[in-house]
């Protein structure tokens, strides 16, 4: 199924021709209403008028976080604010937040990104679906929301306040449809094994789920023990939120909006453009308004696939993310993903998907110890056969990490639980 087919179903070069006229327009409107791409521009000697093909976008200046918190809190809005009709903002951690500010013309485009998304998942209007990523500044909970409501299903605006409440919703309203992030979704199996809910008094049948890395493993556990089909959709709060892309029924990578949003691999040491393999995910806004990025790095590491779908789509496929050009762990030399951790702990099954990566520093050395629980049936009073299912997890490890970690076996029940992105990493040597 398709919510805009002819755009979804471009050619090659009818696409690069309708992002070359897009560009061209983004250009003049940042040159000329943003200060500090002009300057930008200005160092690299570059004026709009060099801009004629998408082919061009390597004449233009890279746009970093940093640029966006130095620019803070509107710098880098590109129209008057009367013309803005909403605002976002990150929810990092560290550092100032993202602001960012939306015209009506652009929260059209996010909607129609979302409702995309949801009609390749088999969405329809006759679906009941619940909304259960955080409302308010995070972008997941009304980004999903507006898409919803655009393709005509009902929306349930559950967010993540209340999980017993949302589940008694979800049996009694007979809700078909969840976007939520995976670790959320996990919490809602397990709150429905305590309230002794099974999977059949329910008539979910699509999850859609974002907003942090999952893996396979993880797919297949949530599709297991909550009885749907589990797709994965892929945003970023300083692009537009959910929807820049999305998997379809192949669910052989996610097709990315690139009439609205243009991607680009690059090295992320040489900035060069990479042809070949996994790079850093760059992405342009071709038709924002009210915060227009140039050459966005994500630092998200992925893959494109340019070559056509079996689902019809002609649109670009990103893989999945393989982790971050910002974020990887570098323990003793060796270079590792939380990621590579999660799918090995989710290829066994004695152990459950609530685990935790601690990295510290003992003197010189850096060390890393993985807690993880152990799932009920196979949590037992018997050390010889804890040992046992510890050494395996460790030889395990070993085999894909190069390197040796600690490895505590944990109770059930024993991490916190969070209705939000679930924590995975925690690095002490940064304290």
């Amino acid at each position: 199924m398709f919510w805009n087919q002819i755009k979804e179903c471009l050619s090659r070069d009818e696409m690069a021709d309708l992002q070359g006229k897009r560009l061209r327009k983004v250009v003049e409107l940042v040159y000329h209403n943003v200060p500090f791409y002009r300057a930008k521009m200005q160092e690299l000697d570059v004026q709009p008028e060099d801009i004629n093909t998408i082919e061009d976008i390597g004449k233009l200046p890279f746009t970093t976080k940093k640029d966006l918190r130095d620019n803070y809190p509107v710098g880098l809005q590109a129209v008057p604010q009367e013309m803005i009709v909403r605002t976002h903002a990150s929810s990092g951690t560290t550092g100032k937040p993202t602001i960012v500010g939306y015209t009506r013309k652009d929260l059209g485009v996010w909607s129609e990104s979302v409702a995309r998304a949801l009609t390749s998942f088999g969405v329809t209007r006759q679906d009941l679906f619940s909304v259960s990523y955080g409302y308010g500044l995070f972008t997941g909970g009304l980004g999903l929301h507006y898409g919803v409501e655009k393709m005509g299903a009902t929306v349930i605006p559950a967010s993540t306040g209340s999980t017993e409440k949302h589940i008694t919703l979800m049996r009694d309203l007979g809700i078909t449809g969840i976007a939520c992030t995976p670790s959320y979704a996990l919490h809602l199996a397990e709150t429905m094994d305590e309230l002794g809910i099974s999977r059949d008094e329910i008539k979910l049948r699509v999850g859609v789920f974002g907003a942090e890395p999952w893996t396979e493993d993880m797919r297949r556990e949530i599709e297991d023990r909550l009885g749907l089909k589990a797709y994965n959709l892929y945003g970023l709060s300083e692009i537009t939120g959910p929807g820049v892309s999305y998997e379809c029924e192949m669910q052989n990578g996610s097709h990315i909006n690139e009439d609205f949003f243009y991607p680009e691999l690059i090295n992320p040491e040489t900035l060069e453009k990479q042809a070949l393999g996994a790079g850093e995910l760059v992405l342009t806004t071709l038709l924002k308004e009210g915060m227009p990025l140039l050459r966005y790095r994500t630092r998200d590491l992925t893959t494109l696939d340019y070559s056509r779908c079996g689902c019809g789509r002609t649109s670009v496929r990103m893989g999945r993310i393989l982790g971050r050009s910002d974020d990887m762990l570098i323990i003793r030399g060796i270079n590792i993903f939380p990621s590579q951790i999660e799918s090995v702990i989710l290829s066994m099954k004695e152990f459950a998907p609530q685990y935790q990566i601690v990295v510290d520093r003992k003197g010189t050395l850096d060390s890393l110890l993985i807690q993880v629980e152990l799932r009920p049936e196979y949590f037992v009073d018997d050390f010889p056969a804890m040992e046992k299912k510890k050494k395996m997890l460790i030889q395990r490890l070993r085999t894909v990490l190069s390197i040796t970690a600690e490895v505590d076996l944990l109770p059930p029940g024993s991490i916190s639980r969070s209705e939000g992105k679930a924590t995975h990493v925690i690095d002490k040597r940064n304290i």
